[in-house]
């Protein structure tokens, strides 16, 4: 089949990928041409783990091309994809729609014979209806039909994920559409992935309700974490305890600084909104939001009670600045607002993440980068885990002592255990323990 990605970021560009790699003729359209050109070379605008591979073979192939003309991309198409990013809104947080609805004109001007558009990016309840109305408006005479087909991509895992789905939801009533839909998804039918179709509304509502979940659960074992502190208990093992729970399960139950990315906070935010607009409240969610929020700074309030109540013109050297692992995404990453509290503190900031330095420095000022580990704590007064990199959990600690002015271990992954750590002579601070 012949598909178009309209939008070449995470989302499009690795799905454009995949679906070349089912055998799928892909075209992967993007306004900005610095972007087209490096892809064109083989420069991925992002690291994900596989995908640099993926490109370059189905690029040598021909399935995959890269274009700025959405009009020429789109003429010939059987299914385009819509996968412009979606953020925040500035001042209400309500999801910005703009680039969903300036495609779905493009879109509406350039396709000939019958298209299905699909919305792949994630947006709130009702923007299909929206999309349906551009389109009829900008072509009354187009043959086009609106799908919800949203993502469910985890950074560092993304081409896993798309190619062994736990899921594949299509939003639409029209069962042709669906058809073609399912002769899209058809490589996946081997590994039996379930396929459901619903009503576009609820398939909408599908993946801001699933983030929303998960977001609750990584809030729920946070706060669970700070009761284990006053009490005495050791959280790693009540979320063993209630992860073995076939009901609940064992994802999404480590305790940490709080949620990052470029999904959970904005998306939260935008079902919050949603909720408000049809005069329903939220509770829960708002309160993780909330929670959330107050979680980072918190995390910062603990390194300084690890350097004896003050952190002013100590130097803390920061390990991972990425929201997650196998990714240089800094988007709403806890790094950036940990630091942020150190430096109002008084800190003097050193950091090392293994693929995230160059983004984090567009988001964080007056902080010296180092090549490693021990690079940044020389001379350091404590040493702090935020992104828990495999290279991290291997660390030598009698190196790390020698170099450090104090040998402070603040885990805000618990990566180690106390036991691993304190017969090197550090002190050690976990989460919820």
């Amino acid at each position: 089949m012949r598909l178009v990605m309209i939008g070449s970021g995470y989302v499009g560009l690795v799905s454009g990928a995949c679906f070349a790699d089912f055998g799928h003729d892909v075209v992967c359209v993007d306004k900005v041409e610095a972007k087209i050109d490096a892809l064109r070379n083989g420069v991925m605008p992002i690291y994900e783990p596989g995908l640099a591979e993926i490109v370059q073979n189905n690029v040598s192939s021909g399935r995959l091309k890269f274009s700025l003309d959405l009009a020429d991309a789109v003429q010939d198409a059987d299914v385009v994809f819509i996968a412009v990013g979606t953020p925040s809104r500035r001042g209400d947080g309500h999801a910005d729609l703009a680039y969903v609805y300036a495609a779905a004109e493009e879109v509406a001007r350039a396709a000939t014979g019958y298209t299905v558009v699909v919305t792949k990016s994630t947006v709130p309840v009702g923007t299909g209806d929206e999309v349906e109305r551009i389109v009829k408006r900008v072509n009354p005479d187009a043959d086009i039909e609106v799908v919800s087909n949203p993502e469910f991509l985890r950074e560092g895992a993304a081409i896993s994920d798309f190619k062994r789905p736990d899921r594949i939801v299509i939003g639409t009533d029209s069962e042709r559409a669906a058809d073609v839909m399912r002769a899209v998804y058809r490589p996946l039918y081997l590994n039996e992935a379930p396929i459901l179709v619903c009503e576009r509304r609820t398939s909408e509502l599908i993946k801001y309700a699933g983030n929303a979940f998960l977001a609750m659960k990584i809030t729920f074992i946070n706060e669970i974490a700070d009761l284990c502190e006053k009490v005495g208990a050791d959280v790693q093992k009540v979320a063993k305890g209630i992860g073995l729970d076939k009901r609940i399960g064992d994802k999404f139950l480590h305790a940490g600084p709080g949620y990052g990315g470029s999904c959970f906070p904005k998306d939260t935010l935008a079902l919050v909104k949603t909720a408000q607009d049809n005069d329903i409240s939220l509770g829960l969610i708002e309160a993780t939001v909330n929670f959330n929020d107050k979680r980072k700074r918190a995390m910062a309030r603990k390194v300084v009670a690890a350097c004896n109540g003050s952190v002013r013109d100590k130097k803390i050297a920061v390990l991972g600045l990425t929201f997650k692992p196998n990714t240089d995404d800094m988007r709403e990453a806890p790094s950036l607002s940990i630091i942020q509290a150190l430096q109002d503190a008084g800190a003097i900031v050193h950091a090392h993440d293994p693929e995230g330095m160059e983004a984090a420095r567009s988001f964080l000022g007056n902080v010296t980068y180092g090549a490693s580990a021990y690079d940044i704590a020389e001379g350091a007064d404590a040493l702090v885990i935020v992104t828990e990199w495999d290279v991290f959990r291997a660390l030598d600690f009698p190196r790390l002592k020698e170099l450090m002015k104090s040998p402070v271990l603040v885990d805000l992954r618990n990566v180690y255990r106390d036991s691993e750590v304190t017969p090197h002579g550090f002190s050690y601070v976990g989460v919820g323990r």
